[in-house]
């Protein structure tokens, strides 16, 4: 592997591993097995090797994990009918009186119809109604203003912020259906986590952050609340403040041509797409330095394949090569396929 290159073979054989058997070290990361899946499907498919998966077998162990309503059940008694992560966490544990166990989560439904989309599968298939109806019903006000509506991941309850907003918006945009959101509220409340910089923290008064920053415009692009030509100075009515947005992210590049997802922090190969494709949303990422973040990304590159999340490191990661992927498909990188940078999905795939 020769300096400036692009390591494609050495990351295919990387996903091929990640997609045959986990390393021990993400044991932990167990109620995530649709999201790790979600990382593999997608590595395999920017690199344009989906055909080294067996897709009818994938398909049918992603739509296992969706959850369903029993037929007499009346307004779906408050559960959410997603997509539970893991086997873990579909099944109730041993000893626990739980008739009705439910580990859906937004977070792995997202993971499971992106998988779905990637691989051709017909999203008018699933029983999206359920899903969708008892989605709305985690959408909760904030506790400031009752206009201001968070999304919880998961109907037991548990931190709002801005990535279950996003994956929400995601989810009825994939299924083309936006009964499972109140987008007004959702609108809101993003807003409301705009910081004084221009960036986007992940609940209101927080620190500015690429991955808060990336859920907030995307899922404002996926509403239809951002629509924004750079160009002719025109701005939606959103109402971001889009000059400050745009000073932020584009501050986020640093001097190695990476960058960081806040201030005062090291570059970081998952902010190249996080910032990136804020950029990309906004019309804007013309003004970054091309050459500089491609040259930061492929020293990131593991000699076993893969993307590490700092430069010159050995030990490469399923997120940060994901990532450091999609973020070389916004570069257009030969041998990369083209990413809807707001679903983090395949162009093609839509």
């Amino acid at each position: 592997m020769g300096k400036g290159d692009f390591a494609r073979a050495h990351h295919v054989a990387f996903f091929d591993a990640m997609a045959t058997e986990l390393p021990d070290d993400y044991a932990t990361q167990e109620v995530n097995h649709l999201t790790l899946g979600y990382f593999a499907v997608g590595g395999f498919s920017l690199l344009r090797e989906l055909d080294r998966v067996n897709t009818e077998e994938i398909t049918k162990w992603v739509l296992s994990f969706q959850v369903h309503p029993e037929a007499h059940g009346d307004e779906y008694n408050g559960l959410f009918f997603g997509f539970c992560g893991s086997r873990s966490t579909q099944f109730p544990l041993p000893d626990v009186k739980d008739p009705c166990h439910n580990g859906s989560h937004l977070a792995s439904t997202y993971s499971a119809l992106a998988i779905l989309k990637i691989l051709g599968y017909d999203l008018a298939s699933i029983d999206s109604k359920a899903l969708l109806l008892s989605m709305k019903k985690l959408q909760r006000p904030d506790g400031r203003q009752a206009s201001f509506c968070s999304f919880m991941p998961t109907h037991i309850g548990a931190e709002t912020d801005l990535r279950f907003v996003y994956c929400a918006a995601a989810i009825c945009s994939m299924l083309d259906d936006w009964a499972g959101m109140d987008k007004l509220k959702a609108k809101e409340y993003i807003l409301s986590c705009q910081s004084y910089d221009g960036g986007f923290g992940m609940v209101p008064g927080s620190e500015s952050h690429g991955g808060g920053t990336f859920c907030a415009v995307a899922a404002l692009h996926l509403m239809g609340f951002v629509q924004v030509d750079l160009a002719s100075n025109l701005q939606d009515s959103a109402s971001i403040d889009m000059h400050m947005l745009l000073e932020w992210c584009l501050q986020r590049q640093v001097t190695d041509g990476g960058f960081q997802g806040r201030r005062n922090k090291p570059s970081d190969t998952c902010y190249a797409f996080w910032v990136g494709g804020v950029l990309k949303i906004i019309g804007a990422y013309h003004l970054i330095d091309h050459c500089a973040l491609r040259e930061f990304l492929l020293t990131c590159q593991s000699p076993y394949g893969g993307f590490t999340k700092f430069p010159h490191n050995w030990i490469p990661d399923i997120y940060h090569s994901y990532y450091g992927l999609a973020a070389l498909s916004l570069l257009e990188e030969e041998g990369v396929e083209p990413l809807c940078v707001e679903l983090g999905i395949l162009s093609s795939a839509l």
